[in-house]
């Protein structure tokens, strides 16, 4: 019988609502030579976090004991996304045990947390509630991931990686153009103005701004960082820290308890598989989604001469499109948390995409009203921020974290310096209701206590000829898996450096709402081609901010996006 699904048709006017939570973003001009260095490096959405990365190699560590410092910088200097208060992954190749590994280090709901958590008395869906509260918070992961990181694959001691953060917290860094502008604008004031600790933090005294070139102290931050350095995670999840998380759950409706924090776990998972032509793709399995759809995208385009097309042509745009369609339409249905809900595997098969194909024309679009999830089964911020690391050891780290919006809820947790996550977003709240990204969910991805949300996040490593060859992701939202796709597949198919990768324009489709999102740099003929086919096209700043190291030979070759200012590659 065949299978009938409900889906939610949006208008164009709800795309402002969806990306809502975008930064302001600069132009940029291509520029297509990568920085190359031979005994490492570290690319991250802060060129001082990089740095801080660089130095670790330095100093003789690998490429886990730079990333870990690497992220505990970006929680000080990028205070967007950078993050102690949240979670996410990370994907690691281990050169001399020839393994791959991921930590999912994604948050986790409190055990109190149920189903109708975000539905008001009516049984809607409750923004507010959903995005702007404590109730939003879900368990951070950070801690608990990065320590497991480093005790178990790096080389030098907690303290020794501790010690950068620390230092840029207490002694202060220069506040750069893009953190003063968006804490001078109107939306980010407002939300974090309103919370009296996250309103000491970031502005002065009297409540006027920082400038840029202004140093930005981090008291209590430092405080926290000193405490976690000197115990390890157990001063976030049962000593001092905890205690005043859930002080301020408590006193102003937030679900975490003691036990919810004594009680987080990360987790070790089997990488997610595939190949595209000859390169292998090792990437993240659920609870994210990225790499899943990731591969379902490749497997799928595989069929297709995606290079006779040509970069940037309108039936390449087409096809891509046409496929992202399928698999954001699957992701709806059958994505979760692979510890409360059985992913289906076929989603990554070979067979199940030729299937997919066979309802793709190459000259007419597919409505997305006529596209619902397929049938796997043999008879499923945009503020984040990612970093990627190689070492000089052949090792390699890719991680992707983040407290989902832009300074998450806008709530900080007074006492500690540290912006709380609102991570419950990411569940399914209502079905057929979207989430902050406009993406939908269904009974895989709803509220259940201890259960981690869906993320789009997709760390990921490419192989050629079994050696690390890219390493890549990006923040974005839901544009983040079609972002990964494009950068990979300009290097796989349209043969480009690393840098022509990631500066090259990006389209963007999710089944709903039914519009093509599209970067400039298109030639006119080809948005007029895509425009008689029938698609509504949506202009789009950017998407995405990738992160990306080539390896080719003895040399490394890396590219921070200018989509974002203020990121860097350093080398040791």
């Amino acid at each position: 019988m065949k299978k009938v699904f409900l889906i939610l048709i949006l208008n164009i006017s709800f795309i402002s609502t969806i990306f809502a939570n975008e930064l302001p973003i600069i132009e940029y001009q291509s520029i297509n030579h990568p920085v190359i260095g031979d005994e490492g490096m570290v690319v991250s959405q802060r060129m001082i976090a990089s740095e801080v990365g660089a130095s670790i190699l330095r100093r003789g560590g690998n490429a886990v004991d730079a990333a870990v410092a690497t992220g505990l910088a970006l929680a000080v200097v990028l205070p967007r996304a950078g993050n102690i208060g949240g979670g996410g992954f990370m994907v690691i190749h281990l050169k001399d045990q020839d393994k791959s590994l991921t930590i999912d280090y994604r948050e986790k709901a409190p055990a109190a947390a149920s189903r109708d958590l975000f539905l008001d008395e009516n049984g809607d869906y409750d923004r507010n509630k959903a995005q702007f509260s404590l109730l939003s918070a879900g368990v951070p992961g950070s801690v608990a991931g990065f320590y497991h990181a480093l005790t178990k694959y790096g080389t030098l001691t907690w303290q020794e990686i501790m010690e950068p953060s620390i230092k840029l917290a207490e002694e202060g860094f220069e506040i750069p153009h893009d953190l003063a502008n968006t804490l001078a604008s109107k939306r980010y004031r407002e939300r974090l103005s309103s919370d009296p600790a996250a309103s000491k933090v970031f502005f002065k005294s009297d409540g006027s701004l920082y400038e840029a070139g202004e140093i930005l102290i981090q008291t209590d931050l430092a405080s926290t960082l000193k405490q976690i350095s000197k115990y390890g995670p157990d001063a976030f999840y049962r000593g001092d820290i905890a205690k005043l998380i859930v002080k301020e759950m408590e006193t102003n409706g937030g679900l975490i308890t003691l036990e919810d924090l004594d009680n987080y776990n990360i987790v070790e998972r089997q990488p997610l598989n595939g190949t595209y032509r000859d390169f292998k793709i090792v990437s993240m399995p659920p609870s994210s989604s990225g790499g899943t759809h990731l591969v379902q995208m490749l497997n799928m385009l595989e069929e297709f001469p995606i290079k006779e097309m040509g970069f940037g042509s309108s039936e390449g745009i087409h096809i891509l499109a046409e496929i992202m369609k399928r698999a954001y339409a699957d992701r709806s249905k059958y994505l979760g948390d692979s510890d409360f809900y059985e992913v289906p595997s076929s989603l990554t098969s070979k067979e199940y995409a030729k299937s997919l194909n066979l309802d793709i024309s190459k000259d007419k679009i597919t409505p997305s009203s006529e596209i619902s999830p397929g049938d796997p089964y043999p008879y499923e911020s945009p503020d984040t921020t990612h970093f990627s690391v190689m070492d000089a050891y052949g090792n390699a780290v890719s991680n992707t974290y983040t407290i989902n919006f832009s300074y998450g809820s806008g709530k900080m947790i007074p006492g500690t310096g540290m912006l709380i996550n609102n991570e419950m977003d990411d569940f399914s709240s209502k079905p057929g209701t979207p989430n902050g990204y406009g993406l939908l969910g269904s009974e895989a991805n709803a509220i259940e206590g201890n259960k981690r949300p869906l993320s789009s996040m997709t760390p990921t490593i490419i192989f050629k000829n079994d050696e690390p060859y890219v390493i890549l992701g990006s923040p974005g939202g839901s544009r983040i898996i079609t972002t990964v796709l494009q950068v990979a597949l300009n290097v796989m198919d349209h043969d480009m450096n690393i840098a022509q990768a990631v500066h090259s324009p990006r389209i963007h489709h999710q089944w709903l709402p039914e519009v093509l999102m599209i970067e400039k740099g298109f030639g006119a003929d080809t948005e007029t081609l895509l425009k008689k086919k029938g698609y509504k096209l949506y202009p789009s700043s950017t998407m995405g901010s990738v992160q990306a190291i080539m390896k080719e030979g003895n040399y490394f070759y890396g590219v921070a996006d200018p989509r974002r200012p203020g990121s860097g590659v350093a080398t040791p």
